[in-house]
Parts: C-alpha cells; sequence; structure tokens
C-alpha cells in the first residue's frame, strides 16, 4: 500500500469512525427547551440553520428529529439534509458517508418522492470520483450500475432522465478506457489480447461515438497477426460507414493490401 493511499484509507475510517459516534446507541443529546424538544419542526430548523456554520451540533439537531419523531414528515427531510450536507463536502470519506445516508434514507421511505433523488446521488458519489480512462475505472463501473438502478426504479423521474445522460457518459469512459488497453497491446503486438478487448467494447458499449477507431484496430490487429480474411470485414465496414475517418485512408491501404497478396492455394 502506498503511503497516499494509507493517508486516504486512514481519512475514510475515521470518517466512518465519526459518523457512528453521532449515530451509535449512545448518541449524545442536546440541550433544547422542552417547547423546542417536542417540536420535530423546531428541531429540523435549527439543524438546517446550523448546517453551514456547526455541522456536528446540526447533526445533533437533525438526528434527534429523527430519533424523536421517526414518522414525521421533518424526519424525511432531516435524513435528507444530512446526506445533501455529506455529498457537498466533496471528499472520498464524506462521499462514502453520503451514499450510506441515501440508502438508509430509501430503505426507510420507498415512496418517499425524494427516494430517486437519492438514488440518483448514490451512482454521483461514484461518478463524482470516477477516475479518466486509462486508470482505474471501479468508480465508473459502480456509478454505471447505481443509475441504472434509478431508471429501473423511478423511470418516470426526472432524475431517470439526468440518470440516463449520464449512464451515456460512464460507458463512453469505459469504452475510452477499453480502447486504451487494446492500442497499447496492439503496440506490444498482442494482438489477440487486443481482438479480444475490442470485440468486448463492441458488445458492451455499442454505443461508442468512435467505433471507426474500435473498427481499425480490430481490423488492423488481424492483420499483422496473418489474418488477413479476418481483417478485411472490419476495414471495409471502416471505409464504408466513416469515410472521412482519420482512420479510412489507412483502411483502403490495408485493403489494397491484402486484395494485392496472392490467394494461398486450397
Amino acid at each position: 500500500m502506498t503511503r497516499n493511499t494509507f493517508t486516504r484509507s486512514a481519512g475514510i475510517i475515521l470518517s466512518l469512525s465519526l459518523v457512528l459516534l453521532l449515530s451509535g446507541c449512545g448518541r449524545k443529546k442536546i440541550d433544547v427547551s422542552p417547547d423546542v424538544a417536542s417540536s420535530d419542526e423546531a428541531l429540523f430548523k435549527l439543524g438546517e440553520a446550523a448546517v453551514k456554520k456547526d455541522m456536528e451540533k446540526a447533526l445533533l439537531y437533525l438526528r434527534q428529529v429523527i430519533d424523536s419523531f421517526p414518522k414525521s414528515f421533518y424526519a424525511q427531510r432531516a435524513k435528507l439534509l444530512i446526506a445533501d450536507s455529506y455529498f457537498k463536502k466533496g471528499d472520498e470519506g464524506n462521499m462514502i458517508l453520503a451514499a450510506a445516508e441515501y440508502r438508509e434514507f430509501i430503505s426507510l421511505y420507498p415512496y418517499s418522492p425524494s427516494a430517486a433523488h437519492c438514488q440518483y446521488q448514490i451512482g454521483m458519489s461514484f461518478y463524482a470520483k470516477a477516475l479518466k480512462p486509462g486508470r482505474d475505472q471501479s468508480k465508473t463501473l459502480q456509478a454505471l450500475a447505481e443509475f441504472k438502478k434509478c431508471v429501473s426504479a423511478y423511470p418516470l423521474s426526472e432524475e431517470a432522465k439526468g440518470a440516463q445522460d449520464k449512464m451515456k457518459d460512464c460507458e463512453q469512459r469505459l469504452a475510452e478506457h477499453a480502447v486504451t488497453i487494446a492500442r497499447h497491446y496492439h503496440r506490444v503486438r498482442a494482438y489477440k489480447a487486443a481482438i479480444s478487448r475490442l470485440k468486448e467494447l463492441l458488445d458492451n458499449y455499442p454505443s461508442y461515438t468512435k467505433l471507426d477507431q474500435v473498427f481499425f484496430y480490430l481490423g488492423d490487429s488481424y492483420f499483422l497477426w496473418n489474418k488477413a480474411d479476418e481483417a478485411v470485414p472490419y476495414f471495409t465496414k471502416l471505409v464504408t460507414d466513416y469515410p472521412k475517418s482519420g482512420y479510412a485512408k489507412k483502411s483502403q491501404e490495408r485493403l489494397a493490401e491484402i486484395e494485392a497478396k496472392p490467394k494461398a492455394k486450397k
């Protein structure tokens, strides 16, 4: 484990420990007047007002709403505000806490109008930390899975529309990542591995916006692997469907080479 990884992991563990302390059985109570303590609305407003100034104090107010008035409308609002507050902090530890709070909200209030927002935000908690193609794509995969859940569970919601857009972007990133790896295999002459990666891309991400590149490297991998007959369909499709592609000229040259090469006698 690298020093940076250890430091990041330690920060996440510390954040998780803090939330467990706040939400555990021995949760601290705050001193408020009997009138305030008996009002879910009053407690919520105190928590809402404290969020930007004193997060720890705000959590105490908001969690007291949830504990004392679990079926209240303000309990739902308090739970959502806690999750959104963690999310807005933006660092990895707080994103983990936000996702946990959003999941718990959905579990507690599955029919709430805010459930779709929570599911979308779970996806965003991973999406916001996704790395660029060429690096680890585990966060992108997790984000994609959560956005799919949003579309499936809440198809008529506004969040579902946003989730569909994010799904396309996630798939684009994953396809770019696959192409990056395939091009590396092509460069080091590991043609079989390049072909396998590119065919998997075509199966999983047919809407990828740079399919001309995929067809070229598929064709060229077969060509350089001395499997010219299997290269022809990919070069032909590229030239036919993407005549203005930067790979079209090279594909035409490859096709001409294949055509000029004497056919082996059967």
